[in-house]
């Protein structure tokens, strides 16, 4: 939802290949398939990630360094707000994880 299925609109619409990284299967494949369906462009998939699981950003990125060819952009734009605190089970405080840790693994990881 929001700006990053915006984003996602976008690239599908410049027939790019996107992969939307979701937390939810469920809302994921909705948003592939609308943006499939709007833009004709069936080089739209679903990944799962949760960026406050470090062992989560970790198989994403392998599965994306294993099965792409190359990637041109990466669109950091998970991120939460407002939630009571809490740890992940890596022990990590969720917000900044998911909003910080999470992004910035990820980001290193592809970087190659």
């Amino acid at each position: 939802a929001g700006i990053g299925k915006c984003v996602a609109l976008d690239l599908a619409r410049r027939n790019a290949r996107t992969i939307l990284a979701c937390r939810s299967q469920e809302r994921g494949q909705a948003a592939v398939e609308e943006i499939r369906a709007a833009t004709g462009n069936p080089a739209v998939v679903l990944r799962l990630l949760d960026t406050s699981s470090l062992a989560s950003v970790r198989a994403f990125a392998q599965a994306v360094l294993r099965e792409e060819k190359r990637l041109d952009v990466l669109v950091n734009n998970a991120g939460l707000t407002g939630l009571p605190f809490a740890i992940t089970p890596e022990g990590l405080e969720l917000t900044f994880a998911t909003n910080y840790l999470g992004p910035f693994l990820l980001t290193n990881l592809l970087l190659g």
